[in-house]
């Protein structure tokens, strides 16, 4: 299959995914196609019928209906048949909470994330690397956030936020460099917007310990992020903590917020052996 458009409402751009599993007999072309399905339903648009469906993956409109019937047959969509769309089924649930569950990490950090959380009058999440975004496997948040509602399974660019930018610094520089190739050939629009932080989040993270975000992806949202030491797996999990611009005071993301967020990162590390 050629490359096909997938439509992220969540962060308002369009990343074309290949897949270059050609001459790779093992490969299951079908199944990629309805994962890649599964892939085009956002918080912001929950609700998607064949033809959008198909508008995003690029797949004939009569793959896609044989596609969906299937996932709805098993659970992985609902119908609504009153409006012609489909919906995530219930069964994409079971399949995550394993996983969740038995992330060690998410256990050890969530009171320490709720602490900070409260202290800063904002949130603090964990998350890994999803292809060439970052999802939140874990979040926190002060009783004072109203209005942004961050949660498990949200998604955004890899290079447009602190906690990408964190987990870039904390690659090998190979496989950092590798990342980002993939990133500059795959989402050109998006390393023309932010292709320049990258390297600015760099610096901060030598310099600092942690990388700076100001307002990149939300205007008025500062964010700090900060990389964990690698997993036994070889996996990256990063945590960030992002306040509301008005909750800041002058310099307190620099200077308190961001040293804060490395201790407790630190102190995760010592509770999982990995110091």
């Amino acid at each position: 299959m050629g490359a096909s458009e997938h439509a992220d409402a969540l962060n308002g751009r369009t990343v074309s995914y290949s897949y270059e599993h050609d001459g790779d007999r093992q490969f299951a072309t079908t199944l990629a196609r309805g994962l890649e399905i599964l892939r085009c339903f956002t918080p912001l648009e929950p609700m998607l019928g064949n033809k959008d469906i198909s508008v995003r993956t690029g797949l004939p409109k009569p793959t896609v209906s044989r596609l969906t019937y299937t996932l709805t047959r098993l659970g992985y969509l609902r119908h609504n048949p009153r409006l012609g769309k489909y919906q995530l089924g219930s069964a994409v649930l079971s399949i995550g909470y394993p996983l969740l569950a038995n992330i060690q990490v998410r256990q050890i950090g969530r009171p320490h994330m709720k602490e900070l959380a409260d202290h800063a009058r904002g949130w603090v999440s964990m998350g890994v690397r999803d292809r060439l975004n970052m999802v939140y496997i874990e979040t926190a948040r002060s009783p004072e956030v109203v209005r942004s509602r961050p949660d498990i399974g949200q998604s955004f660019p890899i290079i447009a936020a602190s906690m990408g930018r964190a987990y870039l610094a904390g690659l090998a520089e190979p496989t950092r460099n590798a990342v980002l190739n993939e990133i500059r050939v795959k989402t050109p629009e998006l390393w023309r917007k932010y292709g320049a932080r990258v390297e600015e989040g760099l610096a901060d993270f030598r310099a600092r310990g942690f990388c700076l975000r100001q307002g990149d992806l939300v205007a008025d949202v500062h964010s700090v992020g900060v990389p964990m030491a690698p997993q036994p797996d070889g996996d990256v999990v990063v945590f960030n903590c992002a306040v509301p611009l008005h909750a800041l005071r002058r310099g307190q993301l620099e200077n308190e917020i961001g040293p804060r967020l490395v201790q407790l990162v630190r102190t995760v590390e010592s509770m999982l052996g990995l110091r």
